[in-house]
């Protein structure tokens, strides 16, 4: 029957993405309002309720009444994966969707926003407990070419066919062999469909200067230390053997040395302020390997309405 065979449209996916401290959230809750979306979070921090300032979760004021999921939904002992969040945040888009609302995604946490939108398939064989958000927490504290020389000692050949960049599939291809003990490249790997589940315009944010960016982060810790920061991450600390993803985390491990009396609190805030440019400019390398990001320039005054026009043509080709 004529048009039997045509493919149904896929589903328009905004997304927010970039380092910390670019204005990701407040980009996000104008366009969401602009286009009547509901945002979700691709942070891996944010899932874990009372962890609110360490992981510089939306309050009710920056939100404006925008719906916000995949926020404060697990204890901080909950273990949480990529695979974990694709499967949430797919079902997630399903329902925003059925609204008729426009899904937003924003957040800074490259592998699930890379994994979700380029429709990675998590094979649910038999991975120990925890070892997904291990492996995502690991890439995170040691950087990509930590993990790719790992892949390269364990599975020289998938190292070789896959690129030092696609963070994704090291990430996997390590996984496999942790879980299994048998190297990805004696198993085909079967995990990108062959067409992408959602038409995605995602929106890159940087600094044209390098330093601007580090001045916002410098910035943003010490009004994190001003909000309470200190009483977060020393309940972090005191947990620190239930709350293993939260204990691994930017924002709250730098503090550990004073908790334990072995260095003074300014050292350890100087330290948090290093790690967290360095995490930036790892989220940066992230996202500029990530094909098809339209990049803005976070202190554009006029950012918020180039955002808006580029969204608003991006819905009409649909």
């Amino acid at each position: 029957m004529e048009g039997s065979n045509e493919k149904r449209p896929r589903q328009p996916v905004l997304a927010v993405v970039g380092p910390t401290a670019t204005g990701k959230t407040a980009l996000g809750v104008r366009l969401a309002l602009a286009l009547g979306g509901e945002i979700i979070s691709a942070d891996s921090m944010q899932v874990y309720k009372g962890l609110d300032v360490g992981t510089a979760k939306v309050t009710p004021e920056e939100a404006r009444g925008v719906p916000h999921h995949c926020v404060d939904i697990l204890p901080p002992e909950a273990p949480f994966s990529v695979a974990d969040f694709t499967a949430l945040a797919g079902q997630r888009i399903g329902e925003i969707a059925a609204r008729g609302r426009l899904p937003v995604l924003v957040g800074g946490t490259g592998l699930y926003v890379q994994s979700l939108l380029y429709g990675v398939r998590f094979a649910r064989e038999k991975a120990p407990e925890g070892l997904r958000a291990r492996l995502a927490a690991e890439l995170e504290a040691r950087g990509p070419a930590a993990m790719y020389a790992q892949l390269q000692a364990v599975d020289p050949e998938a190292a070789a066919a896959i690129h030092p960049n696609n963070h994704v599939r090291v990430l996997r291809a390590l996984e496999h062999y942790q879980a299994t003990g048998c190297r990805l490249s004696s198993q085909k790997a079967d995990s990108l469909p062959a067409e992408r589940p959602y038409r995605a315009l995602v929106l890159g944010l940087d600094f044209a200067d390098r330093a601007d960016l580090y001045r916002r982060i410098d910035v943003r810790v010490d009004r994190m230390m001003e909000q309470g920061l200190e009483e977060e991450a020393r309940l972090v600390y005191q947990h620190r053997q239930s709350y293993s993803t939260a204990a691994q985390a930017i924002g709250y491990k730098e503090l550990f040395p004073y908790f334990a009396g072995e260095a003074a609190l300014e050292d350890c805030v100087e330290k948090l302020k290093q790690a967290s440019r360095r995490y930036a400019k790892r989220q940066l390398t992230w996202f500029r390997h990530m094909d098809g990001v339209t990049w803005l320039q976070a202190d554009d005054p006029h950012l918020a309405d180039r955002a808006e026009s580029l969204a608003a043509a991006f819905l009409k080709e649909g």
